[in-house]
């Protein structure tokens, strides 16, 4: 099948033509008609398989022009980056089309966001805590939605959106219709399907926990962090064969000590992307890594949800992760449509549990590789890895006075009993110091 055996309009096939596209993916397929007939849709596919343009075709086939500002599609995602690129797909879907696109996420003035949403727009995409703040203003109306679009939703509940989506959810009219998109499917994802849509139903392109054909997947056994380093820096030293990587730390303290580690080896070559950096640095990290400027972008999980990053040649887990879902995502950069890609996973013995997990998801196992002769075994520990006992103490330091902590009363403050002579003066003191109260005649 190809996408003009869709029912698209030509300004939508002109565009795709534009794009080089022609044959639709499997969950592009089957998500169109049952989008286009006005079901609710739950759409299940892995990384890769083409999600984001699975709903915005037929939300762009059903787009009709009004001259009323208020937008007819909502589609919430989890990062600041996805928004700018399901922006940027709309924008080349509709290039023949007058659809008006606004991206929406923290970081920016409010009010920068407000006058655009104001202006007027058919789309919106935003993250839930940007998209809630400018319903509070007012700034943003649903007075003409059509369609609700939740794109990794799974994401969106792990970074903890469920508070925002629920009150979004609420303010949103009844009669609309409801798409959800995502990799995995969670009980928590379930319940906002049961709570939230009309008898969906669901397309499913590819199982949970399917790898992909044309990802080639491999595992090397490693003993500890430095020696991940020393294997890391050994299969960088190909850049021919390694020539756009993806390598992904296990959180923002262990990216941002791997590039200093590989910068001296690398210099100018290695990017850094995750959530302490700011809104900025990360787009330029982005678009260096996807220009080729960039050969390795070293990235938390943050990355590894939703974004096209085109011709990764590798994937490196420098971690196993402890999710087997999160896996699947990330090797998902890789081998993206047509292409092949390589998927290279750091295993050490405690993270052998979470590899068995992932094998077990996938129902399949990852092949072990020896470690090469040329990558030197390291026997130093950084302190994550350092047993409980062997952890360095930190002592805190108290000055105490020489007499020590406690010391005599004052004679003064002392506590004793008193004399009759010194009980009879406190008594003659109190009678003294009392005075008469007279009445208005002046009388006491």
């Amino acid at each position: 099948m190809t996408f003009a055996d869709l029912n698209l309009s030509n300004p939508l096939l002109n565009a795709l033509d534009d794009l080089g596209l022609e044959q639709p993916t499997p969950i592009q397929e089957r998500a169109f008609p049952v989008i286009m007939s006005g079901r609710d849709v739950v759409g299940i596919a892995q990384t890769g398989t083409g999600k984001t343009l699975a709903f915005l075709l037929p939300l762009l086939r059903l787009w009709k022009f009004r001259k009323d500002p208020y937008p007819q599609v909502l589609i919430v995602v989890p990062t600041r980056e996805l928004v700018v690129q399901v922006v940027e797909e709309i924008e080349k879907l509709s290039t023949y089309m007058n659809v008006v696109a606004v991206g929406v996420y923290g970081g920016v003035n409010l009010k920068v966001h407000a006058a655009a949403v104001e202006q007027g727009c058919d789309f919106v995409v935003g993250t839930p805590g940007r998209l809630y703040d400018l319903i509070v203003i007012g700034s943003l109306k649903f007075k003409g939605l059509k369609q609700l679009v939740i794109d990794e939703v799974d994401e969106l509940l792990e970074l903890g959106f469920l508070p925002q989506l629920t009150k979004i959810f609420d303010l949103l009219p009844d009669r609309r219709q409801n798409l959800l998109f995502s990799a995995t499917m969670t009980q928590e994802v379930e319940a906002i399907i049961s709570d939230t849509f009309n008898f969906p139903q669901t397309v499913e392109a590819a199982p949970t926990g399917t790898p992909l054909e044309n990802i080639e997947q491999r595992n090397y056994r490693v003993p500890n962090f430095n020696t991940k380093v020393n294997l890391l820096r050994y299969l960088l030293q190909d850049s021919e064969t390694f020539h756009r990587v993806l390598v992904f730390a296990p959180g923002k303290r262990f990216a941002d000590l791997l590039a200093e580690q590989l910068e001296e080896d690398f210099p100018d070559q290695l990017g850094v992307i995750h959530g302490n950096k700011s809104q900025n640095y990360r787009f330029r990290s982005l678009e260096r890594f996807q220009s080729g400027e960039h050969r390795v972008l070293l990235a938390t999980d943050l990355v590894s949800r939703g974004l096209d990053l085109s011709e990764v040649s590798h994937v490196i887990n420098f971690d196993t992760p402890e999710l087997p879902e999160n896996y699947m995502h990330r090797i998902g950069r890789t081998g993206r449509a047509d292409q092949t890609g390589v998927a290279i996973t750091f295993t050490t013995e405690a993270e052998e549990e979470y590899l068995t997990s992932i094998e077990a998801l996938m129902d399949q196992r990852v092949p072990v590789l020896p470690l090469p002769e040329e990558v030197a075994v390291s026997t130093e520990l950084i302190q994550e890895e350092l047993p409980q006992s062997l952890q360095p103490i930190v002592e805190v330091k108290i000055q105490v006075s020489p007499e020590g902590a406690f010391h005599e009363k004052s004679e003064k403050n002392s506590k004793r009993p008193m004399t009759r002579q010194e009980l009879q003066a406190y008594r003659n003191r109190l009678k003294g110091g009392r005075k008469r109260k007279k009445n208005r005649t002046g009388k006491k």
